[in-house]
């Protein structure tokens, strides 16, 4: 039998390689993606092949990650629950995308990952799954074994010598890629601690960020980012680039409590900074070159796309007809945004568009022969028309 494994080197699927070799007898294929870790791709393909794996892959993804997921879903503006950017949830269906692909290269007959049966990712990972490949076996081992917590599974890695980077004095998981790092479990499971300072990794702590601000300068094209201070840059690229600006003024901390799809509450720790600054910036040339109720129509579906994403519909049709309306809304978003950096804060203090909807006269309190001032009292009255004979009614009651 052979299983892909979705490895990330971390607590969790370190355990679970030698659990699923030892479990099920599998001749285990380890898969790790690159999606903005950095070094700890290699350390993690290596880590792999020394605890038991037969096959590591560990494939660069993040052009992929940002053309193809984040990009489009930053074209709908999705904000979770008023707050959270969807960094860990967008990067899910990328990460089971290719798990089946390399099930299907390897002839495997399942695959398997680490989320826990309390989480959302084992049915953001699941139903990707099934939804490209329906017959897939998935084995989730948190699901199966004995292990009732984290602090177990430490002892047992230390008990079987497989080095992993939690221990009782940091227990917290975390998950980082190119959008975002998330923190959660541990110590965060107090909605009411603060979290240690030393944990971030991405952002700058806001009180010890530069006392000058900082100006930036994001262009957008048909919809996505393209240039930096007017550089341009690969997706991936400029992601980055923004998250280096972004995180050394300390943007984009949340912490939040925010409801898990299957049904308890959980509280996260997130650190966005370029992700911050794209959402603020867009909006920004949203506000120039979007008619008002496509704009209107975008943001009252929004929230129903943002949940699609946390909850892991990214492949399922729903989620598709929305894209579409999004990125038909988002053609006309060409133009730049300047947004002012300071002590944890992005401000938007200019923005420009070449097709810009703003018309300085209309606006203007001076004189002008477009708009007769007048117009607006029959305006008024007809809308106020049905609130009159409603008043009327209640007064005619007896």
């Amino acid at each position: 039998m052979k299983i892909v494994l979705a490895y990330s080197g971390g607590l969790d699927t370190s355990i679970i390689l030698k659990w699923l070799k030892e479990t099920y007898g599998a001749e285990v294929i380890a898969f790790t993606a690159d999606i903005g870790q950095g070094e700890e791709v290699e350390e993690a393909r290596q880590k792999a092949l020394a605890t038991g794996a037969t096959k590591a892959y560990a494939l660069d993804l993040k052009e992929e990650f940002v053309r193809e997921f984040v990009f489009p879903m930053m074209r709908a503006a999705p904000l979770y629950e008023g707050y959270y950017l969807l960094g860990t949830s967008i990067a899910r269906p990328l990460i089971a995308k290719h798990l089946v692909a390399i099930a299907e290269r390897e002839g495997a007959e399942a695959i398997s990952h680490g989320a826990t049966g309390k989480g959302n990712d084992q049915v953001r990972f699941e139903l990707t799954a099934y939804a490209l490949k329906p017959g897939i076996r998935v084995i989730a081992p948190w699901r199966e074994w004995h292990f009732k917590g984290r602090s177990e599974m430490i002892a047992y890695a230390q008990d079987h010598g497989i080095p992993v980077p939690v221990t009782t004095e940091k227990p917290y998981s975390m998950d980082a890629n190119l959008l975002h790092v998330s923190y959660e479990g541990g110590i965060l499971e107090d909605p009411w601690a603060e979290p240690p300072t030393d944990m971030f990794r991405m952002t700058t702590h806001p009180e010890d960020a530069p006392d000058e601000p900082e100006y930036v300068e994001i262009t957008f094209e048909a919809g996505d980012p393209v240039a930096v201070n007017g550089q341009r840059m690969s997706p991936a690229e400029l992601l980055a680039a923004l998250n280096r600006i972004g995180g050394r003024h300390g943007v984009g901390r949340v912490d939040l409590v925010e409801n898990r799809f299957v049904g308890m509450k959980s509280r996260g720790v997130y650190e966005t900074p370029g992700g911050t600054l794209l959402y603020h910036a867009r909006r920004a040339v949203e506000s120039l070159t979007l008619d008002r109720e496509a704009l209107h129509l975008r943001d009252t579906l929004a929230p129903k796309y943002a949940e699609l994403v946390y909850n892991g519909f990214w492949f399922a049709p729903e989620r598709e007809a929305l894209q579409a309306m999004m990125d038909r809304i988002a053609q006309s978003v060409t133009g730049t945004a300047r947004l002012k950096l300071y002590k944890g804060n992005a401000y938007i203090v200019g923005r420009k568009a070449p097709q810009s909807l703003y018309d300085p006269e209309l606006a203007s309190f001076e004189a002008e022969e477009v708009y007769n001032q007048k117009d607006a009292e029959g305006f008024i009255k007809l809308n106020a028309l049905r609130l009159r004979v409603r008043a009327q009614a209640k007064q005619e009651a007896p």
